[in-house]
């Protein structure tokens, strides 16, 4: 039976994130040369940060937090 995304994979995603992160804010704050396109990093420091509150979540779940559903 598949287990899904277990502990181990979801931790390298986040630890991934946080090396997205460190890079982009890296690139963001190097000097601008005249003339040079730069790498536009702010979309991808917002990507890192979703999935970085997306795994927040799943790891909640995995450690067995109660899930609460609204009722409608």
């Amino acid at each position: 039976m598949d287990e899904g995304l277990t502990l181990t994979p979801t931790l390298a995603i986040v630890a991934a994130s946080i090396a997205a992160i460190i890079l982009c804010l890296w690139l963001e704050r190097r000097p601008h040369e005249f003339g040079k396109l730069r790498f536009p990093t702010t979309p991808f420091l917002f990507i890192a940060i979703l999935v970085i509150v997306l795994m927040a979540a799943h790891l909640l779940t995995l450690s067995g937090a109660p899930v609460h559903h609204a009722a409608y």
